[in-house]
């Protein structure tokens, strides 16, 4: 059968070869699966198909014509459309306008927003978000949200090709479902998907056929029922992980090191308390909504709060913990689950954002001048511990894929050294070699006496890492688990006890 579309010795470098003479095809009606490292090429092949970058050298194929887009919207005008894992959203525009931006309907030239609001409320309902007032703006919606906007706005056009970019990395359990229900719809209509996780056991249940990428090179095609997630892993990075199950079983002290007690934030948080005990990984579970990283940007400063205290080693630092900058010097770190406008200094180089948390005491003389040659050292020794793709320290964070940017946020506030650490979605969009990296260092950290705070989606995740969960509701802490007590039955009974039916 002739496929949909097809790549053939595509090329793409950029201060190192990213893609080296690339073979790929999909066919109508399938769900095609690329696998790989940070790095390994992955977005950057769906990037080319997608008009956003140009090739080297190589020719693709689109029901066998010769398909070359000059850009993003020469692509969506052959059939062809992209779902980023970079949230592409307006924020100061409404969910209903991000969803319909080219082609708002209109009469004699003006907006008409009564058929607007119908079709946002019909595209929205696709993904769940059946209770969103499509008039709010983006900019009140958390990440997940905004991924779910970013989704709902792929599968609302008709296309021949769909690339979805890690969709699931800030979702739910029960949105992924709901998300592969409506892509297996979208192969059943005759679209073909292009499907990139880093989730491997949602590829194996989603994919029809599943193709690696390793060092821009493609590796192997198998389809769904030839490979196992370890054969998955071995090809991606070139050994098998026998380190999974490595992690400390940790015996937790009685010392209290964070209390927080009572603590509310409008219009969410509703008099949250928690105990995190020196060397402990307190867990944070909970849907979409819930109120996870609303708590946590409560904590550090990044929200208002209007009740509630918070003790640090027994110190109440309350008063004096009203910013970000405050929480630093105090000892607390902060990993967000928004790298991107969050996380990062886009346009500046891995060295200054790697070293940025310590500039003004451990890289500083005493005449105020940076010690460059100490500030080199440090990048160096991050990007080399935490395998970060790079050409150079020199190379900007904007120019690195997404696992690599979290890795670069992640050096940062290791280099800091805090007292606590918050993680926010610490492994969304990375590989699953670095993620068992990244659950080393956690645990390296919380042996050393460390206090780390780990909100995620992804409940096996969490099972495996922490010694005790805690389950936020409809802004409440409504149940903590200790390690042993937990099954995921009543970890997500206890999510959903808050909720109005």
């Amino acid at each position: 059968m002739a496929a949909l579309l097809e790549t053939r010795g595509l090329c793409k470098s950029y201060a190192a070869p990213v893609l080296v003479d690339v073979n790929f095809d999909l066919q109508a009606g399938e769900i095609h699966a690329l696998v790989g490292e940070n790095g390994a090429g992955k977005s950057t092949l769906c990037n080319i198909v997608a008009g956003l970058r140009t090739a080297d050298k190589g020719e693709m194929w689109l029901e066998g014509h010769r398909y070359i887009p000059a850009n993003k919207r020469a692509a969506e005008a052959a059939g062809i459309r992209i779902v980023l894992q970079e949230l592409s959203l307006i924020n100061n525009l409404t969910i209903a306008e991000n969803l319909f931006l080219d082609h708002l309907p209109h009469r004699n030239g003006w907006i008409n927003r009564a058929r607007l609001r119908e079709a946002a409320h019909e595209t929205l309902a696709r993904v769940g978000l059946t209770e969103v007032d499509p008039d709010l703006l983006v900019n009140n919606l958390g990440v997940g949200q905004k991924q779910l906007v970013e989704i709902a706005a792929g599968l609302s056009q008709t296309c021949k090709v769909l690339v979805l970019d890690e969709p699931t990395a800030a979702l739910t359990v029960s949105d992924a479902e709901r998300l592969f229900f409506q892509v297996r719809k979208l192969a059943e209509s005759g679209v073909g998907i292009i499907y990139i996780s880093h989730h491997l056991e949602e590829i194996l249940e989603l994919a029809d056929r599943i193709s690696v990428l390793r060092d821009g090179q493609m590796v192997v095609t198998r389809r769904r029922g030839e490979i196992s997630i370890d054969e998955m892993i071995r090809f991606m990075v070139g050994r098998t992980l026998d380190e999974r199950a490595a992690l400390s079983q940790r015996r937790l002290s009685g010392e209290v090191l964070l209390k927080i007690q009572n603590l509310s934030a409008p219009p969410r948080i509703k008099e949250v308390s928690f105990e995190l005990h020196r060397g402990e990984i307190l867990g944070f579970a909970g849907l979409m909504g819930a109120g996870r990283t609303e708590t946590m940007r409560a904590i550090f400063g990044a929200d208002t709060r209007t009740g509630g205290t918070i003790l640090l080693e027994g110190e109440d630092i309350s008063a004096r913990l009203h910013s970000p900058k405050a929480a630093v010097r105090l000892g607390i770190g902060f990993l967000t689950e928004d790298r991107k406008s969050q996380g990062l200094l886009l346009p500046k180089a891995l060295r200054m954002n790697i070293t940025l948390a310590r500039l003004n005491d451990e890289l500083r003389g005493a005449a105020g001048w940076l010690h460059r040659d100490k500030e080199i050292a440090v990048a160096e020794g991050w990007v080399r511990q935490l395998d970060v793709r790079c050409s150079t320290i020199e190379q900007t964070a904007e120019n690195l894929s997404g696992g690599n940017q979290q890795k670069v946020v992640l050096a940062r506030w290791l280099y800091r050294n805090c007292r606590v650490l918050i993680c926010d979605e610490p492994t969304r969009g990375i590989d699953v070699g670095a993620k068992f990296e990244i659950y080393r260092l956690l645990d390296q950290l919380a042996e050393q006496g460390k206090g780390i705070i780990v909100v995620s989606s992804d409940l096996k995740e969490l099972l495996g890492l922490c010694d005790r969960i805690a389950v936020l509701s409809a802004g409440r802490l409504v149940k903590i688990f200790d390690r042993g007590e937990w099954t995921e039955d009543l970890i997500m009974a206890a999510a959903f006890s808050e909720l109005k039916v």
